[in-house]
């Protein structure tokens, strides 16, 4: 009996002891993740496009897996493209992490798609003397912009001719029984369709975060924009800090509305370090590729590198290099808002400039090619966002540098046109070669080349002699 006592005690004392152990290993997990939690600074500069999304979630997603509990995103940018600040806005809305765009620093701007994030973040935060809005979307999706944004239909009571006894439909100029006509918002079908479009988007987002969705769709409608102050008191945005550490002291207690649900941001976030999460070098090879002027080059050197080795089979580093930097341009263009068109013009330009190295046309060629390079260069980047086109200076060298090297070869056409005509059985008369070989059978060479020959007297190896007669393939010469 004693011996079943003692052996309880132990397995009571063993088990004890395990809970202990794992008690003090939850305690100390614990401790480990509230020494991760942090904050997580995030920064996007300038136009946003793909690599900005990638960078923003790839960054977000790390960060939180290393116990961030807030994002700071420094904002400063002109705008951006449609579908890539969709994407961003769509993983903000997504988070159950509270999410902060700070435009940042003084001076700095949140304009066009910086607008659209700044309205979808769960706080919305400022500088002083830093602005945003001019909202109105150009070029969504590829389709033509908007050369002035429409504006709000007129309501009944401002429609022209409402009232108005002195014209009308009617010979007595008395049109009151006939219903107003609501005049015709300015644009095309298409330009009202993104405009509405755009509206609508915008207002969801001033709808689930409280904030001014009236102001939102001036700044959508009529390219608005407003300072900090003014973008405070208007309810516009929440917060204006005069740098982080004003804004952290105002975070605490604001509730927010996230994917989990509302949330109250903790009074020690203030609190947590602030680690700054800077692009990845997969993130920097993304938004060298993508930008438009590397796209370009890409794209010119890939055709080109492919045509250079086609003329010349077998060089190798042409066509390896072309085909690299050809993979590379179509990555880059099927993320970018292209203008196939333009595309298409680029590719035919190309070939027509190398057409006429194999087709001489005295210029028909290579000039034709030429305008379609410059045609389809400009209408390349279907796209009016700052940062985000091919610049007219690039186009321009380019174009120079094609037309030179086609003036280039129209005089080597044209020299080799001026040379006095041979009789083809005669063109290697007079010329100078060199005894390659003297038996059994005589071959000289020639700018390289091995020729047949035959000589009255007896040749050595390495000896100069003179072709005197040519018959067929078959040289006659003489020693010098």
């Amino acid at each position: 009996m004693k011996k079943w006592c003692s052996k309880g005690v132990l397995i009571a004392l063993l088990l004890s002891l395990a809970q202990t152990l794992s008690n003090f290993t939850f305690a100390q997990d614990a401790s480990e993740a509230a020494e991760r939690a942090h904050i997580a600074e995030l920064k996007i500069t300038g136009p946003i496009g793909p690599a900005t999304t990638d960078y923003l979630v790839r960054a977000s997603d790390k960060a939180r897996e290393q116990g961030a509990r807030l994002f700071i995103i420094d904002m400063d940018t002109p705008g951006g493209l449609d579908a890539a600040t969709r994407d961003i806005i769509q993983y903000i809305l997504a988070s159950d992490t509270p999410f902060v765009t700070y435009v940042t620093p003084a001076g700095a701007r949140a304009a066009s798609a910086g607008t659209y994030i700044l309205y979808a973040s769960h706080v919305a935060a400022m500088t002083p003397s830093t602005t945003l809005g001019a909202a109105t979307p150009v070029q969504i999706g590829g389709m033509p912009g908007t050369q002035e944004p429409p504006k709000p239909a007129q309501s009944p009571s401002e429609t022209p001719g409402q009232g108005d006894t002195k014209g009308g439909a009617g010979d007595d100029g008395n049109d009151s029984n006939k219903p107003p006509e609501k005049a015709p918002e300015p644009g095309s079908a298409m330009e009202r369709k993104v405009i509405n479009d755009s509206v609508a988007y915008i207002r969801g987002l001033a709808q689930r975060h409280n904030r001014n969705a009236e102001w939102a769709e001036k700044a959508v409608r009529d390219a608005a924009t407003l300072t900090a102050r003014e973008a405070l008191a208007q309810n516009v945005v929440d917060i204006v800090a005069e740098n982080r550490a004003d804004l952290l002291r105002q975070l605490p207690g604001r509730e927010v509305v996230t994917d989990a649900g509302k949330k109250t941001i903790a009074a020690d976030i203030a609190t947590l370090p602030v680690i700054s999460y800077a692009p990845d070098w997969r993130n920097e090879i993304l938004g060298i590729i993508t930008n438009p002027q590397v796209a370009y080059m890409l794209l010119l050197v890939g055709i080109y590198g492919l045509i250079f080795e086609g003329y010349s089979p077998g060089a190798m580093v042409p066509g390896i290099v072309g085909v690299i930097c050809l993979l590379l341009a179509l990555y880059a263009l099927q993320v970018l808002p292209i203008n196939y068109a333009g595309l298409a013009l680029i590719v035919v330009g190309a070939l027509l400039i190398a057409a006429e190295l194999f087709v001489p046309s005295f210029g028909a060629l290579g000039i034709g090619g030429l305008a379609a390079l410059v045609i389809g260069s400009v209408m390349l980047i279907d796209s009016d966002v700052p940062g985000m086109q091919v610049s007219r200076t690039l186009i321009g060298s380019i174009a120079a540098v094609s037309g030179l090297g086609l003036l280039g070869l129209l005089y080597a056409v044209g020299h080799s046109l001026r040379k006095p005509k041979v009789v083809s059985n005669k063109a290697m008369v007079g010329r100078t070669a060199v005894v390659s070989t003297s038996e059994p059978e005589v071959l000289v060479k020639i700018d390289g080349e091995l020729w047949r020959a035959r000589s009255s007297v007896s040749l050595v190896e390495g000896q100069l002699v003179t072709v005197v007669a040519e018959e067929g393939l078959l040289l006659m010469v003489e020693p010098e």
